[in-house]
């Protein structure tokens, strides 16, 4: 049902926590499933430098969190302003139509870290 990438960031999820201010911190929710998504990115300048993440939700949404932190580390704000969700599920080896809202929480996560950062 899972691949093995993404059994992999289930297993041994990247990245997990919070960073501290200046660092921006946002959480999204899906109220379909009830997953959340709490995302902390830090940036210098216009490159996104590090990210955290916590996620409460399934084995989907715990891996594909992950794996957004590690594609979002060394890119600028216009290459985040680009994810969509064949981002993530192609970071994740794929999802099952019923998993596919994970890597949307993902995609609102970003969008909501890019709203709040250019409203800096």
């Amino acid at each position: 049902m899972y691949s093995p990438r993404l059994l992999d960031h289930f297993r041994n999820p990247r990245n997990v926590g919070e960073l501290d201010p200046p660092a921006i911190t946002v959480e999204v929710s899906n109220p379909a499933c009830g997953d959340i998504l709490r995302l902390s990115v830090r940036f210098e300048g216009r490159m996104a430098v590090e990210a955290r993440y916590k996620t409460r939700g399934c084995t989907a949404s715990i891996a594909a969190g992950s794996a957004l932190t590690e594609w979002i580390a060394g890119r600028t704000r216009d290459e985040l302003a680009r994810i969509d969700a064949a981002t993530i599920e192609e970071a994740v080896g794929g999802l099952a139509v019923e998993s596919k809202h994970a890597a949307q929480l993902c995609v609102d996560g970003v969008r909501a870290v890019l709203k709040v950062s250019y409203e800096d």
